[in-house]
């Protein structure tokens, strides 16, 4: 299949910090809209394209090691009991 070059027309709406952003590089670069819409939506692209995946983060568990005497399902009665050494 081949591909035929052809212009898309469309309306293309855009949230306001991104207009911003678009009528700032406008301005400094002096390129047209249509040029610099496109340059940007490519890069946008190429960089998702692009971004490495990651491995999901995970949470390794470690025990704390207490005595076993010391009961560290609840925190408040845990911080009493390492508060007081005579705590029995």
């Amino acid at each position: 299949m081949q591909w035929k070059h052809h212009d898309v027309r469309t309306t293309l709406t855009i949230d306001d910090d991104v207009e911003a952003l678009l009528r700032q590089r406008l301005r400094a670069s002096g390129e047209p809209l249509k040029q610099a819409v496109n340059k940007y939506l490519r890069l946008g692209m190429q960089a998702e394209a692009k971004a490495p995946e990651q491995e999901p983060f995970k949470v390794k568990p470690f025990r704390l090691g207490l005595p076993k005497h010391w009961d560290y399902t609840s925190t408040s009665r845990l911080i009493e009991q390492l508060d007081d050494p005579d705590w029995r």
